[in-house]
Order: structure tokens, then C-alpha cells, then sequence
């Protein structure tokens, strides 16, 4: 698979990204209430901010009380239920400057009944029969755009580069990205590099879509996500063959300079699917430390360094409950530091980036190891409700290891043993940068 000339930015090698639900993450729930967690964010590792949409909603079809954010009136203003377009501005300077990237939430497949573009250009939309303005994919509030028309494709492209030169963004995350033409991805990408190099992020999987990573450089686990949830709420159909063939199937598929995007949760599983920990009960730490240390990207929601048990209302206000004690804001800052700092976390392309350890709970236990010739990260995920130990044969660099949540040391050889718990999870480093 080809990548068209694309390459990915340089800072992404590293990054996590954490999505803001600007609406729900504060009681006022707008841009400037949400700058006061950006310090927080910072301090427990965040790289990439990605907003939700920041567009105005439309009035017409309006779902709930505030509406959808996907549901767009325009694609150069700014929501003003969030702020002005100065407050916004503002934040990405202030993220930028420590250290942070931003990126936004692009929706093209469709906009808001009443999208200004319905008065202005109603042939940038799709009719059917009956002449009028439609949604193929079963959500009312919206209406589809057609792609067939080179003027709106210019238009959408114009609006994204407006954001780029406005705001000083990042990059995008593209809504549903596959319901659009690959085609305009790659006439968008190739008209907005020149601009500024930017991140691509796709709400897709690259599993079903593997044409779509042509152009982006990052894209959702959907079949991991799934799979997993089914691991957990099924125990007589438990099959950790079957996980370990997924996960090389992106490892396959995925062109070596684009990641997949591994998550537990988001705006779309939290409100209609559950949290996390509805999903996968026990599960959900471990899945996170497998986001987190295998080669890719993780995603972190709103809330999920609480940890959030809520669904969060999706068009109305429904505050994220914070507390003083952030349970896992420690448990997350460890996981980005190791990504950030260890040596056998930098991702070579032409190269797995992992390797599968073998050793005898081969049924229950997932265990992988990331390498240099002098570094090692070393991962147990017991994915059972029994405790056992666990002996493991084939370590690439034997020395002293440590524990990175507990501190605890081992001498390693090339065969060792550990005892876990059940659900449990382990990782240990090697090296002089642990």
C-alpha cells in the first residue's frame, strides 16, 4: 500500500490524544472554563487535544435541547454556546504553548438541515426524488453533501484551510471519514500540506477501509474494540488466539508510517454504547495499558482519568462530575511518560514495533515485549479471573527489570517466571532510561 507521498508529522510519532467534550467537561461548559484543566492535562502527560466539533449547531431538526455537534450550521464560525472565536484561539495558543497539539473535529459527509450552504448553494447537497435535501445513513438532523459537485469540494477544503490559518490548528479528525470519497481526502491533504503539515486522523477502521490510509496517518480499532467486548462478556467463547490474530491483522494492514488508534471509550461508545467499565468490567485497566504500550496511538476520553461510571448525555448538558482525587491521573501519567521517554517505544518503520513473548498461559495471558539492543518494555495483561504464575521463556535483553506502577524489581534471564492476578496487568522496563 502506497501513501501517495504523505508522510506523518514528526511529533506524532509519540503522542496520545485526549478528546474534549467542551460541553460536558465544565459547568459552563465552554472554552474558557476548560483552559483551567489544561495545566492538569499537561502534568498527567496529555500531547494531543482533539475537540469535538466547534462549529455552530443548527436549529432545524435540532435533537434534544442543545443539539448535536455533528449537526453544523457553518463551517467558519464558532459555536457560540462554547465561547467566541478569540476564546478559541486563545486555547490553542495557550495548549501549543505547553507543549500540546490541537486538533478539531472535521464532519464533511454532511452538515445541519439549515447549514448557511442550503441557502447559498443548495447544489452542494444531494436530492432525492421529491428534489429535497436528504440523509442516507438514518440520521435525521442532517443532510448529505454531494460529492459529485467540484465547487463544494472546493468550498469544504477552503473552509478547513480558513481553520488552519485562523486557529494555527494541528490537524483533523475526520467524522466517519469513510462515508466520504477517499478521493476528496486526498485532494484535501494534497491542497492543505502546502499550508502547514498536518495530523490526520480518520473515524474509521483500517481493517474494513485499508484504501482510506493512503491519506491518513492514524485510524479506529472499531474490530479490537468490538472483539475485546466480546472476549469479556462471553467467557465459554473466550479465544486469546483470536485477539493476537487481530491485533497483527493492523499490524498487516496498516502502512508502516500510519497507526491504528486504540480506545475503550469515546463521545459515541460513552453515550450510546456505555462506559467502559459497562462494556469491559475488569477489563478496562488492562485494555487501556495494552492501549497505551502496543505500537499505535491511544485515545483517551473526557473523564476517563476519573474514572467517569456515567453515560454523558449527548445533546443536552450533562456535566462531567469532577472530584478533587483523580483515581487514575497517575495511573495514565506513568503509561505517557514510558511512551514518551523509553527508548523501545520509538516506533521504526518496516518494523513491528512488538514482538509476542512466548511463555506457558498462552490461553489467558498476553505478553509482548518492545526492544532495542539494550532496552526492553516488557507487557503481562492476564486476561482471566484466575491468579497464576506465569513462566516465560525468549527475553531479548535479561537484566534487572522494574515495575512501572509498583516499583517492585526482578532479574530477569532469558526464562523467568511472575505471579499475576487475575485481570491483572504488568510492565516492566530494562534499560537506562527506565
Amino acid at each position: 500500500m502506497t501513501n501517495a507521498g504523505f508522510q506523518t508529522v514528526a511529533w506524532a510519532e509519540r503522542t496520545n490524544i485526549y478528546e474534549v467534550n467542551t460541553r460536558q467537561y465544565t459547568p459552563e461548559g465552554t472554552f474558557t472554563a476548560f483552559r483551567a484543566h489544561l495545566p492538569r492535562l499537561r502534568d498527567m502527560g496529555v500531547e494531543t487535544l482533539w475537540f469535538m466539533p466547534v462549529t455552530p449547531i443548527s436549529s432545524k431538526g435540532r435533537k434534544g435541547i442543545l443539539g448535536s455537534y455533528y449537526a453544523c450550521s457553518s463551517y467558519r464560525a464558532i459555536n457560540p454556546e462554547f465561547g467566541t472565536m478569540e476564546d478559541f484561539k486563545s486555547l490553542v495558543r495557550e495548549a501549543q504553548g505547553m507543549g500540546m497539539r490541537v486538533l478539531i473535529d472535521w464532519v464533511a459527509n454532511h452538515t445541519g438541515q439549515d447549514h448557511e450552504w442550503t441557502e447559498t448553494h443548495p447544489d452542494f447537497y444531494l436530492k432525492n426524488e421529491d428534489g429535497q435535501f436528504y440523509d442516507a445513513h438514518g440520521w435525521d438532523d442532517v443532510i448529505d453533501l454531494n460529492y459529485r459537485n467540484p465547487e463544494m469540494r472546493l468550498a469544504m477544503i477552503n473552509s478547513m484551510a480558513w481553520w488552519i490559518r485562523e486557529t494555527g490548528i494541528d490537524g483533523f479528525r475526520c467524522d466517519m471519514a469513510m462515508l466520504t470519497p477517499v478521493d476528496f481526502w486526498m485532494q484535501a491533504r494534497t491542497s492543505l500540506e502546502p499550508i502547514r503539515k498536518l495530523f490526520w486522523l480518520a473515524e474509521l477502521d483500517p481493517l474494513d477501509n485499508p484504501d482510506y490510509m493512503a491519506v491518513f496517518d492514524c485510524a479506529y480499532c472499531w474490530t479490537w474494540m468490538h472483539e475485546t467486548r466480546k472476549f469479556i462478556q462471553h467467557p465459554a467463547a473466550r479465544n486469546l488466539g483470536a485477539l493476537r490474530e487481530t491485533i497483527f491483522r493492523y499490524v498487516r494492514l496498516v502502512r508502516p508510517d500510519a497507526r491504528p488508534a486504540w480506545f475503550t471509550s469515546n463521545h459515541d461508545e460513552n453515550s450510546w454504547n456505555g462506559t467502559e467499565y459497562e462494556k469491559y468490567g475488569v477489563m478496562a485497566p488492562s485494555l487501556a495499558v495494552f492501549s497505551c504500550t502496543w505500537p499505535g496511538i491511544p485515545l483517551l476520553y473526557s473523564g476517563q482519568e476519573l474514572p467517569n461510571h456515567k453515560r454523558l448525555a449527548f445533546f443536552d448538558r450533562d456535566p462531567i462530575q469532577w472530584s478533587h482525587e483523580l483515581q487514575l491521573h497517575r495511573f495514565y501519567q506513568v503509561l505517557f511518560r514510558l511512551r514518551l521517554s523509553h527508548p523501545a517505544m520509538q516506533e521504526v518503520q518496516q518494523s513491528p514495533g512488538a514482538f509476542m513473548l512466548d511463555h506457558d498461559q498462552m490461553a489467558h495471558v498476553l505478553a509482548f515485549q518492545r526492544c532495542t539492543d539494550q532496552a526492553t518494555v516488557l507487557v503481562f495483561l492476564n486476561w482471566s479471573d484466575h491468579e497464576m504464575d506465569i513462566q516465560f521463556n525468549g527475553l531479548r535483553n535479561p537484566g534487572v527489570y522494574q515495575e512501572i506502577f509498583t516499583g517492585a524489581f526482578a532479574d530477569f534471564g532469558i526464562n523467568g517466571t511472575i505471579r499475576m492476578e487475575s485481570w491483572g496487568y504488568q510492565v516492566w522496563t530494562s534499560g537506562e532510561d527506565r
